[in-house]
């Protein structure tokens, strides 16, 4: 495949950037992530069968990719739920966790706010600056007699340092969990994302590389957990319809379980793009000063769902929020993620209890760019342009005139 690393990116004069007066670079708007395309034609096979079977819930669809999703992942067990945030809210539910979780600040608030909505307390941890993950030494600060549980994410698809963290759990007799939706088809020291901890939580939304177009599952090599989980999201009920235990409704439907299906076949191609376009970004933004790709996974495989960027304010001239304002201009919809991290977002402002000053780095100085399979190498090369443009060029802007014409940053 011919990514054209080789060309670099043009410089645009500021005055052609669309915040400053210029045409937008970008006709449609690109956003962070689109669905990706599925196996259309095995899908709409898939959805006859399941509308001539009249199974639209409970059916064979939802069996069938439990089955294949555990063997891609190679766990003993994985049960489908409707999305990752219910996922981990049975997770917790049918542990019987009582008491505080140690959980990363940064994260997506589904995380912390699926530990509350339980009853549980989470307890914000800082990551590491180099991996953004858990940071096993200020884990170790945090567990006391309340502790119930260790919940990891493995951000960006980049696997925590499982080890330590294992260690840890196992020191003080301590259920660890991981938060994986960022993570299919990602590994560990040769070993997929999936059958580490007492349990991993997966995420097929809309927006990931592997989709159901709203889904989850969990993923554990725990029989008897998988046994009560099962039950748990079926209302309590075994497979006699007896109903043994509290439940709710978490189950995958039939439909997303085929989509799902439909969707396997196209694994290789997703990951064989992502990882071009990370390619295509690292050569669009080689030797701009003050901003660094994020690629930290030395431990395995990556997915490269998400083109991380971390943005040095004092060497680029130009802050976080100001190039997203510009890349937005240009309808690159790049985003700030995650901002300003979970204890600082209001369910959780009133209970910070000490300060995270990595979490609030990164929240402040990290962006993620447009990938997926409906980016182009030609639409890396124009954001790289853009970002090249806006930091070569960052002591010209006219921003004063834009704030007093009204326009708020």
């Amino acid at each position: 495949m011919d990514l054209g690393l080789s060309a670099p990116s043009e410089i645009r004069a500021w005055k052609d950037l669309a915040l400053f007066g210029g045409e937008p670079a970008f006709s449609n708007y690109l956003y962070v992530n689109r669905p990706n395309p599925v196996n259309r034609p095995e899908l709409f096979e898939r959805i006859g069968q399941m509308l001539d079977s009249g199974w639209l819930s409970n059916g064979p669809f939802v069996l069938e990719f439990e089955e294949k999703v555990a063997q891609f992942l190679e766990v003993r067990h994985c049960v489908a739920v409707t999305n990752a945030t219910v996922g981990l809210e049975l997770l917790v539910r049918t542990l019987g966790l009582r008491g505080e979780v140690i959980v990363p600040s940064y994260t997506f608030i589904a995380t912390a706010l699926a530990l509350r909505w339980m009853g549980l307390t989470p307890v914000f941890c800082d990551v590491d600056l180099v991996t953004h993950n858990l940071d096993p030494l200020d884990v170790a600060k945090r567990i006391n007699p309340s502790t119930a549980a260790i919940l990891g994410v493995h951000l960006w698809g980049h696997p925590c340092d499982i080890d330590s963290l294992t260690t840890l759990a196992k020191q003080y007799s301590i259920p660890l969990l991981f938060d994986a939706a960022h993570s299919f088809a990602c590994t560990y020291k040769g070993k997929r994302i999936g059958g580490f901890g007492q349990a991993e939580v997966f995420s097929f939304h809309a927006t990931k590389f592997f989709s159901t177009g709203e889904g989850g599952i969990i993923s554990t090599n725990d029989a008897s957990l998988a046994k009560e989980l099962r039950k748990a999201r079926n209302f309590g009920m075994n497979e006699k319809r007896m109903v043994l235990r509290e439940g709710t409704n978490a189950k995958m439907s039939e439909m997303s379980a085929a989509m799902g299906l439909a969707a396997f076949s196209s694994i290789p191609a997703f990951l064989a793009q992502n990882r071009a376009n990370s390619d295509c970004y690292g050569a669009a933004l080689k030797d701009v000063a003050g901003i660094r790709l994020h690629n930290c996974n030395p431990c395995g495989v990556n997915n490269f769902q998400y083109i991380v960027a971390e943005l040095d304010e004092h060497r680029a001239g130009i802050g976080r929020d100001q190039l997203l304002r510009i890349l937005n201009a240009e309808h690159c919809m790049a985003r700030s993620y995650f901002h300003p991290g979970c204890h600082r977002e209001t369910p959780f402002e009133n209970s910070i209890q000490y300060e995270l000053p990595n979490t609030d780095k990164l929240a402040a100085r990290v962006l993620v760019l447009p990938n997926g399979m409906t980016v182009a190498k030609e639409d890396i090369q124009k954001i790289g342009s853009i970002i090249r443009s806006a930091i070569v060029q960052a002591k010209e802007l006219p921003w004063q005139s834009l704030d007093l014409a009204g326009k708020s940053l």
